[in-house]
């Protein structure tokens, strides 16, 4: 099967995903009555790339998931300019997004996952 690229994020009804301050403590607001993963788990199984950016990445690494990384057995790759060193599973990549994107797409693998 072919790769595919997917993206799937959580959307307020003003068209944002953070509020004004960056934060995303809004996501956690389900009313009681919600249940199921809202299709997460269906996307982790069809997935084994990640990208995200560096404010996606600091947010998941420094605030939400600090002990353990989110997408831990997933290939992650986080865009950005900064010379960060590369740790296991995540690489850090400086160059534009569709260059990395037509690369992962002629290796063969899963789906990859445009993240936040």
């Amino acid at each position: 099967m072919k790769r595919k690229v997917i993206l799937y994020i959580a959307l307020s009804l003003d068209g944002y995903i953070a509020d004004r301050e960056g934060g995303v403590d809004w996501l956690t607001g389900l009313d009681d009555g919600q249940t199921g993963d809202c299709g997460y788990g269906d996307l982790i199984r069809e997935i084994d790339t990640v990208l995200l950016g560096y404010k996606t990445y600091r947010q998941i690494a420094e605030d939400l998931s600090p002990d353990k990384w989110m997408y831990e057995g997933l290939e992650s790759y986080v865009l950005t300019h900064r010379r960060l060193e590369d740790k296991p599973g995540i690489r850090f990549i400086n160059r534009p997004a569709g260059e990395l994107v037509e690369e992962l797409l002629g290796q063969a693998g899963k789906s990859i996952w445009v993240c936040g």
